[in-house]
């Protein structure tokens, strides 16, 4: 058998949760996912997944392309009797989103993503379960392995690094593609199609400072914020989550005006695309302000929980003695770094004036990052509308260049502008409702997608975007709904069976 060839990552005896796992329906599905968890795939660390892929295709006799940057393509011919049909792309991305709490040892490139049920949801075990979009994997591979399935011509593409840059959609060759309809299987919500997603762009900051002795009579305290949900700074961005970074940020900036407050170390967030769930400040305060600084963090604690205790109900803000630090970063640096971190946007910016309920510009405050000799913080904005995108995006900068900070941008990618005259979402909305006997939402995601760059490159391409239900995508609460993967698969194998010539 071919997973016998691969490594030691899928080789492993499954576990009691995996055989529950494998127990599940569709049964193939849901045994190339538990595959798919055994096998370290971080964004611009696909080497061991890509194997995986091309060591399936050999296996199955199938043509398989790598090309420059790393992408993978899969081609299966038709189903006899189905060979005019229009040649459809089935496209997920091989990368997932690697977060984990802090009590949590997993070493994500090399543990395995453990897959646990609870209830009727599967999740992992303090981490990141990998569903985004590990579930589109799974099911382009059950599609590829069949002898049944009724279907046209297919070109299944596996994407790098969609997490972190899209720079596996961005170095996509023109004619790389043959196909005129993509099926993207990246969303989020089962009985949704998205026609529609936002632009990005990241904004990244950064402000040197310099390391000053620690003076004589005070006291050091490590600071940690925690038991926040975190989640998608697209999809999320619109709950009311608490963002570690901003809450961090506002303790220090008001100790600093009460007791005399020195930095150290400022870290928070990990991912751009993830809002912070969790920070830690090593700081300083004069001896006579020991008890005060202490009460005063128990009484801010009690202010943040009042503010966000719908939504973030467990959270938690400690305050720990610790030793000294060897240095403090310079006074005026502090000054600035606090006041541009509290004077930065977090969150929705302008909802959209034509769809209902759905968010058009926002700017997520990412990371904040210690290093030797300077502070990183990194943002990242997100619109529908590329001139909103770029206005919220020079907000931003202005904002950090306004404290002496460098500010670069990355390259951005385009949003994908809807289009509700497409052959292929009627063909959808029709067999969705053939199926399950009620209408699907159709809807623009606040999202990235990588269907903009691909459709970019492929003028003309028809395009959809659907999926299971996953809640929880970046953060240790990801979890995917065990009942929409079945509706998932007959959606898609609906679609593909009615693909016309």
């Amino acid at each position: 058998m071919y997973n016998k060839k691969l490594c030691r990552f899928v080789t492993q005896t499954n576990t009691i949760m995996d055989n529950k796992i494998l127990n599940l329906q569709p049964e193939r599905i849901w045994h190339y996912f538990n595959e798919i968890c055994k096998i370290p795939r971080s964004s611009k660390h696909e080497e061991k997944i890509a194997k995986y892929l091309i060591l399936f295709g050999k296996e199955h006799a199938l043509e398989t392309i790598k090309d420059e940057v790393g992408n993978i393509l899969i081609k299966k011919p038709a189903a006899a009797g189905m060979e005019k049909r229009q040649t459809v792309v089935l496209q997920s991305h091989i990368d997932m989103i690697c977060e984990k709490n802090n009590d949590v040892v997993h070493d994500f490139d090399f543990d395995p993503i453990v897959p646990v049920i609870e209830n009727e949801w599967v999740k992992a075990r303090g981490t990141t379960l990998g569903a985004d979009d590990g579930i589109g994997i799974a099911t382009q591979l059950a599609i590829l392995e069949s002898t049944t399935i009724v279907h046209g011509p297919i070109e299944c593409l596996f994407t790098i690094d969609e997490e972190t840059g899209l720079t596996g959609a961005k170095g996509i060759m023109p004619g790389f593609l043959k196909g005129t309809i993509l099926l993207n299987l990246d969303s989020e919500d089962e009985g949704q199609i998205f026609i529609g997603c936002a632009g990005g762009k990241d904004t990244i900051a950064s402000l040197p400072y310099s390391k000053i002795p620690v003076p004589i009579d005070v006291v050091a305290f490590q600071l940690s914020i925690s038991g926040l949900k975190g989640g998608h700074s697209g999809d999320d961005i619109n709950k009311r989550l608490g963002n570690a970074n901003k809450i961090m940020n506002r303790l220090l900036w008001n100790a600093n005006q009460k007791y005399e407050l020195r930095i150290s170390r400022f870290d928070g967030g990990n991912l751009r695309n993830s809002i912070a769930r969790e920070a830690t400040a090593i700081v300083t305060v004069p001896k006579r302000f020991q008890n005060q600084f202490q009460e005063y963090v128990i009484d801010f604690e009690a202010i943040i929980i009042n503010e966000l205790e719908i939504n973030e109900p467990n959270l938690v803000i400690a305050c720990k003695q610790t030793v000294l630090p060897d240095s403090l970063i310079d006074m005026a640096t502090q000054e600035k770094l606090l006041n541009a971190i509290y004077g930065c946007p977090h969150g929705v910016i302008a909802m959209s004036a034509t769809i209902a309920n759905f968010v058009e510009t926002s700017t997520n405050l990412a990371t904040v990052k210690t290093l030797d000799n300077k502070f990183e913080i990194a943002t990242s904005q997100r619109s529908s509308v590329e001139s909103a995108k770029e206005d919220i995006s020079t907000m931003v900068a202005s904002i950090f260049r306004l404290a002496g900070c460098k500010v670069i941008h990355s390259d951005g990618y385009p949003g994908w502008n809807p289009n509700p005259q497409s052959p292929v979402l009627d063909l959808a909305v029709s067999s969705y409702q053939q199926l399950f006997h009620q209408k699907p939402l159709v809807l623009a995601v606040h999202a990235g997608l990588e269907c903009g760059i691909i459709g970019e490159k492929n003028p003309g391409m028809d395009m959809i975007s659907f999926g299971p239900t996953i809640k929880g995508a970046h953060s240790p609460d990801e979890k995917l709904e065990i009942a929409t993967v079945k509706r998932f698969w007959d959606f898609t194998l609906d679609i593909l069976k009615k693909i016309p010539e």
